[in-house]
């Protein structure tokens, strides 16, 4: 079934009185992570539940991150850009 990319939802719940986190998902981007994350590490991440179009998957509530944004100065960009075109042509690219 194709769904629309604003069909294409992940939700996710967690309280204050549990320890566990639950993601619902119906991206196939973040079901291919999550489904890695689940075979790599079993006894962290768990599917719960899966039918055609969505899976559901839990995991500690203290793996859910909220970063600020990275600030990257104007020197720190050009030095980047820098290295990758020197990386480039040492690759012979």
């Amino acid at each position: 079934m194709k769904l629309s990319r604003y069909e294409q939802e992940s939700i996710l719940n967690c309280n204050a009185g549990e320890q566990t986190a639950t993601l619902y998902t119906r991206d196939k981007a973040v079901m291919r992570k999550l489904d890695t994350l689940v075979a790599d590490f079993p006894d962290i991440y768990k599917l719960t539940g899966q039918d055609e179009v969505s899976k559901t998957y839990s995991f500690p509530k203290s793996y859910v991150s909220y970063r600020k944004p990275r600030a990257v100065s104007t020197e720190q960009r050009e030095r980047a850009m820098q290295m990758m075109i020197a990386n480039s042509r040492a690759k012979g690219d």
